[in-house]
C-alpha cells in the first residue's frame, strides 16, 4: 500500500509540471504539417493526456488561418503544458497591418473563422503582441483511459459494464 501512495504522489507531481516548446516556422503551405508533427511529438514526449487527433486538427486549423493572413514571413508555434490543460499558440508578425497597438484584436468569431477551434477547444481566442497577433486554443486534460475501454470524446465511460 505504501508504494502505491508514493507512486500516486509522484504521478500527481508529474502532472503538475509545466513545459513549454517554441518553434519558428516559415509561413508557407508546409507549415500546418510541420506544426502537426511538432504537436504530436510533444504530446507523446510529455505524455499529455489530450486527444492527440483533436490537438493536431486544431493546430492545423490555427496555422492555416495564420498563414492565409501572413505571406512570406514566419510564425512562432508555442506549445505549453499547463497544470490542467495543453495550450497551443501561433504568433504572427502582422503588426504593420494592425494599426494602433491599443485597438482590440480582430473578432474572428463573428466572421465564422476558426469554427472547429471554437467548437472543439476548452478555450480559444487571440491577443495582440509587440510583433502582431497570437492565436491560441486550449484542450483540457482527459481522465486516464483504460486500454480497450469504450469512452466518449470527453473520456467518460460509455457503459458496457455489468451492474
Amino acid at each position: 500500500m505504501r508504494g502505491d501512495t508514493r507512486m500516486n504522489a509522484m504521478a500527481a507531481s508529474r502532472q503538475a509540471e509545466l513545459y513549454q516548446c517554441r518553434v519558428r516556422l516559415v509561413a508557407e503551405p508546409t507549415a500546418p504539417g510541420e506544426a502537426r508533427r511538432r504537436v504530436q511529438a510533444v504530446i507523446r514526449d510529455w505524455r499529455v493526456r489530450v486527444d492527440e487527433d483533436v490537438a493536431m486538427l486544431l493546430t492545423s486549423d490555427l496555422v492555416t488561418h495564420v498563414i492565409s493572413e501572413e505571406s512570406g514571413g514566419s510564425l512562432m508555434l508555442v506549445i505549453r503544458c499547463l497544470a490542467d490543460r495543453l495550450r497551443i499558440e501561433v504568433h504572427d508578425s502582422s503588426r504593420s497591418r494592425l494599426g494602433s497597438a491599443d485597438a482590440p484584436a480582430p473578432d474572428v468569431a463573428a466572421e465564422g473563422v476558426l469554427s472547429l477551434v471554437g467548437s472543439l477547444s476548452a478555450e480559444w481566442g487571440s491577443y495582440r503582441t509587440p510583433a502582431g497577433l497570437a492565436w491560441f486554443f486550449t484542450l483540457a486534460f482527459m481522465p486516464d483511459l483504460a486500454v480497450g475501454a469504450e469512452r466518449d470524446p470527453q473520456g467518460n465511460s460509455c457503459g458496457g459494464g455489468e451492474a
